[in-house]
């Protein structure tokens, strides 16, 4: 399969998080960030110029583009991909970072084309939730498993069993890869969406995906989740959080607390 590069210059964070955010929402599934410029990679058969330059219209920004053969993503990853650190709780890196490690819990990961660095802000936040969250003995979902980041740390932070999804079969290989080189045991790794759940029931759910994946399977999430479990969700910009927080309530879950980096937010509800 082929990528589309698509290049634009912007050098406001703000403004890059956001094109990050509402890109992610039409089919973008890699963004690497630099100081003057975002690149952002979608499947050649997926892209729509037209709907790009309208996107971009809105912040005055223009784009280029060339095409990415599918072997050389992994060299792109790892000439840009960075660590992703929670101080005093867990590091992230893919194998050929050579650093030293002061947390407690340590996940290494390849990287492919399942995980971006614009999304770190976002991963911090769902990590440094559950460092709060009693995960020991508990039945973890992993909603939109990615590289299976959130996966892995659940088991090693003792989860009984940790199902994970992604409706992206790549990201869904990639994630068995990184479970695997993880040498974890209790991760199941599926490709699809809420569907391939069955019947089963879940003491956690974490959710990192985005504002209209997350409104349209709230009821379901709800449904899935066991009285008294938690729902972890980013992907969230902090504009995002009445009509998130709005959806999860009139399903019927209880707010809880909200933390933000970078104008991404995390917000953790209960089912009563």
């Amino acid at each position: 399969m082929q990528y589309i590069e698509v290049r634009i210059p912007v050098a406001d964070t703000a403004i890059g998080e956001i094109l990050i955010a509402e890109l992610s929402l039409i089919g973008y599934e890699g963004f690497v960030e630099a100081d003057d410029h975002l690149l952002a990679y979608i499947p050649a058969d997926v892209y729509n110029e037209q709907e790009l330059v309208l996107l971009l219209g809105k912040y005055g920004l223009n784009h280029s583009t060339g095409i990415i053969a599918d072997q050389n993503w992994n060299t792109a990853w790892e000439a840009n991909f960075e660590p992703v650190i929670v101080e005093g709780f867990c590091t992230v890196r893919a194998d050929f970072h050579r650093l030293k490690v002061d947390t407690p819990y340590e996940i290494v990961i390849t990287p492919k084309m399942s995980f971006g660095t614009g999304h770190h802000a976002t991963t911090q936040l769902m990590m440094k939730h559950m460092r709060r969250l009693d995960i020991s003995a508990k039945n973890v979902f992993d909603f939109g498993t990615g590289t299976g980041i959130l996966a892995i740390l659940s088991e090693m932070l003792g989860a009984a069993t940790v199902l994970a999804i992604d409706n992206d079969e790549w990201s869904s290989t990639n994630a068995k890869e990184n479970a695997e080189r993880n040498n974890c045991k209790n991760i199941v790794i599926k490709s699809g969406s809420l569907e391939v759940t069955g019947g089963t029931y879940f003491d956690i759910i974490l959710a990192n995906i985005n504002r209209n994946i997350l409104l349209m399977y709230m009821d379901d999430m709800y449904s899935r989740l066991k009285k008294g479990g938690s729902l972890l969700m980013s992907g969230l910009l902090q504009e995002d959080r009445d009509t998130v927080q709005a959806a999860a309530e009139k399903a019927g879950f209880v707010y809880k607390s909200k933390d933000e980096l970078n104008n991404w937010i995390v917000l953790l509800f209960e089912k009563l």
